[in-house]
This record gives structure tokens, sequence and C-alpha cells, in this order.
């Protein structure tokens, strides 16, 4: 008697409830559904989670958009250059570029994949302006040691936070720490989603202030405020060429519920990465380092890597997990092997060795909290198959 094939499982599924479709109902029957009432209460929200009332929390509607804002707010523009690693998604970089900065590009410590903090202060020159660490698959950077370079060199310091909610560090949400802005993703397949959505989180007023205006075209007030006024309020001032990156209340209807669960999707990301660190003990892997004792990882990505006695290639691994119906990805093949980042700035693999050899032998595998106890037993057992037993 022959048996079914087993259904797909995907890279990446997000976990939405009933109260997230209900609440984007409401906001779709209120009749306001751009920026209004549901993004600020997630802004508030926000703040409220990270627990710190000095923070201002800016609904956007990506993390690029914020990573953006942010550097734009702290003067960043042409002749500056910006650092951060080579090790991370394109958005990183190019919102540099987008302010006519450049992008000085460091490798990363080989053991936590995160920006390696010696290679940032190597890479200070006059014309740096900021460093932006990324938290890589939800593990804090060393962020004591480049917020204690920054403050050497009297640099800005603003965290690519996409993968690191609710990320700790020193007992610290990420979000909190000294930097003068974080940045956080609620795109579809992050620790919680509204879709596609940023946070920009900072303790500088006149920068959330600025971030206010520019999001929203340059205007010095936002629709909501204009049109719900019980007095006529249709005035408003164009103050400077913003953007559009406001985050809409339908979005921001999602972001509500998932903000409350996001403790306990840390805590299934964390026991799936457990069974995956017991089941691969003893196999030719590098497993993904977990954080310092005290903290939290928020497990984004479980970002294994193949070992130097693994008898197999990295390119063949994903292409066996994919016969076996297992999705899979790589985080990250890295900026410099980019043509447009390796052409501009006449980038070698050999400058960034770790990030190299990392990109060569990394798979990124499933790990979502829909994925039931089976699933996770179906992607352990392709992974031996792969192998080979």
């Amino acid at each position: 008697m022959s048996t079914q094939p087993q259904a797909f499982l995907p890279y990446a599924l997000p976990e939405i409830g009933e109260e997230e479709i209900t609440e984007v109902v409401d906001a779709l029957r209120s009749g306001w559904i751009t920026t209004g009432p549901k993004a600020r209460q997630f802004e508030h929200d926000f703040s409220a989670f990270l627990g710190d009332s000095s923070l201002h929390s800016l609904a956007v509607n990506s993390a690029t958009a914020g990573l953006h804002l942010a550097l734009e707010g702290l003067g960043v523009g042409p002749g500056d250059e910006v650092i951060t690693t080579t090790h991370t998604f394109t958005a990183t970089a190019e919102v540099v570029r987008y302010l006519g900065a450049d992008v000085r590009l460091v490798d990363i410590d080989p053991a936590t994949l995160c920006i390696d903090p010696k290679l940032v202060e190597a890479a200070i020159t006059p014309r740096t302006k900021a460093i932006m660490p990324v938290h890589y698959a939800g593990l804090a950077a060393d962020m004591p040691a480049i917020l204690a370079i920054a403050q050497r060199h009297g640099l800005k310091v603003v965290e690519d936070a996409a993968h690191a909610l609710p990320s700790t560090q020193g007992g610290r949400l990420i979000g909190t720490l000294d930097s003068d802005a974080t940045v956080f993703s609620f795109y579809a397949n992050k620790t919680m989603t509204t879709g596609e959505g940023g946070m920009l989180v900072t303790r500088d007023a006149e920068l959330a202030q600025r971030a206010r205006v520019m999001r929203l075209h340059g205007m010095n007030r936002d629709a909501f405020d204009r049109f719900t006024a019980k007095v006529p309020s249709w005035y408003y001032e164009v103050v400077a060429p913003g953007f559009k990156y406001n985050l809409t209340d339908i979005a921001a209807a999602m972001g509500l519920h998932q903000l409350k669960k996001v403790r306990a999707f840390q805590q299934r990301r964390a026991a799936i990465a457990a069974r995956f660190d017991m089941a691969f003990a003893g196999l030719p892997l590098i497993t993904p380092p977990g954080p310092a004792a005290g903290d939290l990882h928020a497990w984004h990505l479980y970002a294994l890597r193949l070992g130097k006695d693994a008898a197999i290639t990295r390119d063949r691994f994903i292409e066996s997990l994919f016969e076996q119906g297992i999705g899979c990805s790589v985080h990250y093949i890295p900026l410099h092997l980019h043509p447009y980042w390796r052409d501009r700035y006449q980038l070698q693999a050999a400058q960034f060795p770790h990030s190299q050899l990392a990109y060569e032998r990394l798979i990124s595998l499933p790990i979502y909290t829909r994925m039931s106890d089976a699933d996770v037993d179906r992607v352990i057992a392709a992974v031996r198959r792969a192998l080979g037993g």
C-alpha cells in the first residue's frame, strides 16, 4: 500500500489569531484605515512593553524606513561614513546610500556571526558618523563594546534590531540600551508581524520629532490630527522634503495583539531551538550560539553551519532538505558578494574571511511558532538523512 507524501513544510509561516483578525476588522469598519488611533495605541503599547517611560516609539511601514529615518534624523549625509557588517540584508546598508553617505563594511565574530567590535574600531576614519550593529538571528551583538567605542570616538549608534524582539543583553531588552536609536522589523517572517512594518525607538526627543515629520512627507501635522479635530484644522505646513513611511491602522491592529504574544512566541522558538541543539549534538554541524546566562535570544533564525567533516556541500544539503519537503534558506549572501556593493567599494571575499566561510556553510532551518512537535521531528530527520544517516 502506497503512502501519501507529506505536505511541504515551508521555511516560515506567521501565527495570526482571531484577536488580530477581529482587530483588523474593527479598523476596517471604523472608517479610519490609514495611520490613526490604532497606530498610536501600538506605539504606546510598544514603549510600555519595553518598560522605559523615556522612550519614544514611532511606527513605520518597514524596518528599512526606520533605519533611514534614524540616520537622517541624526544628520548622516554626503561625505559621511557609517560602519556596519557585511553579514546582513542589503537594507541595513542601502539606507546609508539613500542619504548620499558611504558604507564601511566589516567582518563578523566567527562564533556569534554578529559584527566584530575590534574591526569596527579599526574601520573608523575622520568621515565616520555612525555605527550600525546587527543583532544577527536574534542574538544581541556585543553592545557594551560597541557603545564604548562610539563614546570614545563621538559616534552615533543605530541598532538594526530586525531580528531582536524580545532579545536581551545584560538583562535589558534590546531597545532600552544606550544607543541613539533602535529599529525593529515586523515583516511576515519576524518574531511578531504586522505583515509589513517596523518600529523606530529612541530616547532622543529631537530625533523622534524629526522622524515623525519625515515619515509623512515632511508635514508638521498628520492626517489623523487634521481630520478628527472638533474645530476644522485643515492647515499644515511642509517643513522638509519627507518620505511616505507611516504604518497603517490595519497593520497596527495586527501589531496590538502580536505584541501581547511576543514573549510566548519567543518561548516556543527557544524550545524548538533547544530540541534542534540536542538532536544535532555529535553531528558534523555547528549549532547556533545561545545567549549569555540570564539573557534571551529571540530565535528569529536557527542558522546552522556545516562542519568541516560534513561529507556534503551546503548547496547539496539544501537540495536534500527540499527533496524531503523541508523549506530552508540562507542568511545571508554577504553584501561583499553582491554586484552593487562589491563593485562600488572594490570588495573581495578575502577581506571578510569569517562572513565568507559562514556563508559557504550556512543553512537556516524552519523555526516558527506554528510548527508542531511532529514538524520539528520531520526537520531533524531530514537533516540526519541529508548528512547520510
